[in-house]
């Protein structure tokens, strides 16, 4: 037993900030990793070395500032994991290794509201799939990421509404697929998955301070404060869906009216220009009219982009973030719709906090929220997990050694007893790497 204070756990704790730096960033020189860990240059060249004989991580030469260095990043042997994106017409997985780089990636076609139990088939059948197509031994996975389609109760694990799936009504879905493949799940919603997506690998990155709006069947916000995504103490902070513009307007379905969601998802929106326009319309078909100069799909576009821009608007006045970054098929519109939330923007929200906003559109597309999901994975799973490697593993790679810090917790089984946490993340650090 390590007493604590005593080298022997300093030296562990080192090993551990050391492998959490790399982790966190995908690749590191060494002068870096100093820098972020506060270690000096002496005590990085020997942990470094000895985590690489370990077969922990690899080194191999770069340059910095013009100048010779040695790259770090996890060994490739280190372990995989998963990304699984349950869309409302989609099921989208990824494969993913600890170095960020992306080693397989798939999307089929699914609906998702029919059945839940016809979902986790197809995630399993997929995820299984992909695995073998790249080679790796099941053993190596470490974890999933699972993004789900609306809010997620933080106390139960169930959706936190069921409305927006009524399939999946008494399902918890970190426990479903879990149960499925025999890993730790961790289960977020889409916008904050597409929140993560952004922040590490596409148009969020290097700002501590934004929020991802996510305009489809419904539309969410994703929010980042100070580098970490905020949830709320029951999970479903960023509903900017949800936010009034009009006590009279049409009836959400969350019962109230006039909400935010009522003038712009894709559901209200669509059935204005059926009449003119057929109705086998789709929101991609929407955006893709309106760029070649359809004038009543410009105008419809335009029309959402001011009401987005309402609830932005509120978004800067409360919480003053740096960046808005827009997902969904919406932003492939790009000016069409960014110019009126710009405009809405300057119009209500504080002169001071508007001036501070850049409004941008998604760098990720729809894969934003799968790369989201492998982001959630990749910085909730233990330091310990890559370090005790001695320990035995189940079918799918998950360490049952009992050094809790080992274990990725988003859900655990504890003598029988689900146990669910609600954690931070912390992502400045990453970087794109595939």
């Amino acid at each position: 037993m390590e007493t604590p204070g005593s080298q022997t756990s300093l030296h562990r704790a080192n090993l551990e900030r050391v492998v959490r730096a790399v982790r966190m960033a995908g690749s590191l020189t060494q002068a870096e990793i100093a820098r972020s860990t506060g270690l000096s240059a002496a005590t990085v060249s020997n942990i470094v070395r000895e985590l690489k004989e370990s077969g922990t991580v690899e080194v191999t030469p770069t340059s910095a500032g013009g100048r010779r260095a040695r790259s770090v990043s996890l060994s490739g042997d280190a372990g995989v994991v998963i990304g699984v994106d349950f869309g409302h017409t989609h099921l989208r997985v990824a494969v993913g290794n600890l170095a960020h780089q992306v080693l397989a990636e798939e999307s089929e076609p699914l609906d998702v509201d029919a059945s839940a139990a016809q979902g986790f088939d197809r995630a399993e059948q997929l995820v299984k799939r992909l695995i073998e197509a790249t080679g790796i031994s099941q053993d190596k996975v470490i974890g999933v990421g699972l993004g789900v389609p609306g809010p997620i109760d933080v106390e139960s694990g169930l959706l936190g509404s069921t409305a927006i799936l009524p399939g999946w009504q008494g399902i918890n879905p970190s426990e479903e697929l879990a149960a499925r493949l025999g890993v730790p799940v961790y289960v977020d919603n889409d916008a904050n998955l597409g929140a993560l997506g952004e922040l590490v690998w596409g148009a969020g990155r290097g700002v501590r301070d934004l929020a991802y709006i996510k305009v489809a069947s419904g539309v969410g916000a994703g929010l980042v404060i100070d580098g970490r995504v905020y949830r709320g103490p029951g999970g479903t902070a960023g509903e900017i869906g949800h936010i009034t513009l009009d006590e009279s307007g049409p009836v959400c379905r969350c019962g109230n009216r006039g909400c935010l969601e009522t003038f712009t998802a894709a559901r209200y929106v669509l059935p204005l220009l059926m009449p003119s326009h057929g109705p086998d319309l789709t929101m991609e078909r929407v955006v893709q009219l309106a760029r070649e100069g359809d004038p009543g799909c410009r105008r419809v576009i335009a029309d959402v982009g001011r009401h987005i821009g309402s609830g932005v608007a509120n978004l800067c006045n409360l919480l003053n973030p740096s960046r808005v970054v827009l997902g969904g098929d919406l932003a492939d519109s790009g000016e069409l719709v960014l110019g009126p939330i710009r405009d809405s923007v300057s119009r209500y929200a504080i002169p001071s906090a508007a001036r501070h906003l850049s409004v941008l559109p998604g760098a990720l597309g729809g894969r934003a929220e799968v790369l989201g999901a492998l982001a959630l994975v990749l910085s909730e799973m233990g330091d310990s997990t890559l370090l005790d490697t001695a320990q035995p593993v189940n079918s799918l790679g998950n360490s049952l050694g009992t050094d809790q810090r080992s274990t990725p917790a988003f859900i655990q089984r504890i003598d029988g007893t689900v146990v669910i946490s609600l954690r931070v993340y912390s992502l400045t650090l990453w970087r794109h790497a595939s």
